[in-house]
């Protein structure tokens, strides 16, 4: 969460963002190096009382000149290409959820298993309760299992919008017409806010993105303890658990992974 006389990023909550970070501070290295060089030559320029108006061949310099830009920006261009193609990698997603933008909204339907489909507004100042960020609460938040690898289809309905997350290092542009895609998986639990970063109308400062990433639950007193109902199927030799709270969108749980498959025990423990 970003926070008032910030100067850096906001704290990393996914690989990405993390990848990112590194390279802010490698390129600002750089940057820093070359500043302070010109900064001296400059410097010493206009301080020394040594003149020389004569020019001279000096064919050493000028390979050095021309030979160092190009080896800078050889170091900066490998990194920057690693973390492209490592946002656009794409590894057997957990979850797909799809982001239409509106004016001035944002509505959300998760794709795996079940059809579930809901907008998410804006908190009017008026009704916020203690402790919430104007602009940046929503009514309905999108909500994420942590350390999974979650896909995002982003599309818009009308003019051009952007869904980004800075804390999770992620900025789609929602085009109509256009399905793009990104992905992205939290590294902890928290609520991660972002914006429509793209200019979209009258309102485009309010239609805020809220992402609640939670732990999986995978024990049968974790089911029990919020009295929901695991229902167990099977369907192409995959073995999955469904659970449905009694809010709506929190219905994209679903234990399928082989590490949370509850054994039979577990599961008569858990319908008791």
């Amino acid at each position: 969460m970003a926070h008032s006389s910030q100067l850096g990023f906001q704290d990393a909550a996914s690989p990405i963002m993390e990848e990112l970070i590194y390279f802010h501070d490698h390129a600002l290295m750089a940057v820093l190096l070359i500043s302070t060089l010109v900064l001296y030559i400059i410097t010493a320029m206009m301080t020394t009382k040594l003149t020389n108006t004569g020019p001279l061949n000096a064919q050493e310099v000028e390979m050095v000149w021309t030979l160092m830009p190009a080896v800078i920006l050889v170091i900066i261009a490998l990194p920057s290409l690693r973390i492209l193609y490592l946002m656009d990698e794409v590894n057997s997603p957990h979850l797909t959820i799809k982001a239409i933008g509106h004016q001035w909204y944002w509505s959300y339907e998760h794709l795996d298993h079940m059809v579930m489909k809901y907008n998410s507004y804006i908190i009017p100042a008026k009704d916020l309760l203690p402790g919430q960020f104007r602009l940046l609460e929503v009514d309905t938040r999108m909500n994420i299992p942590m350390e999974s690898s979650i896909r995002m289809l982003i599309t818009s309905v009308d003019v051009l919008h952007s869904w980004a997350i800075p804390s999770l290092g992620v900025k789609t542009d929602a085009i109509p017409g256009r399905l793009n895609q990104t992905t992205f998986t939290t590294t902890r639990p928290g609520v991660f806010y972002g914006q429509c970063s793209e200019i979209c109308g009258v309102n485009h400062s309010f239609m805020p993105i809220a992402v609640e990433a939670s732990r999986l639950l995978t024990t049968p007193d974790q089911l029990l303890e919020i009295k929901i109902d695991v229902t167990l199927e099977r369907s192409d030799q995959k073995t999955f658990i469904k659970i449905h709270p009694g809010t709506p969108h929190e219905q994209y749980l679903k234990i399928y992974e082989k590490d949370h498959i509850l054994n039979p025990l577990q599961m008569k423990q858990a319908h008791q």
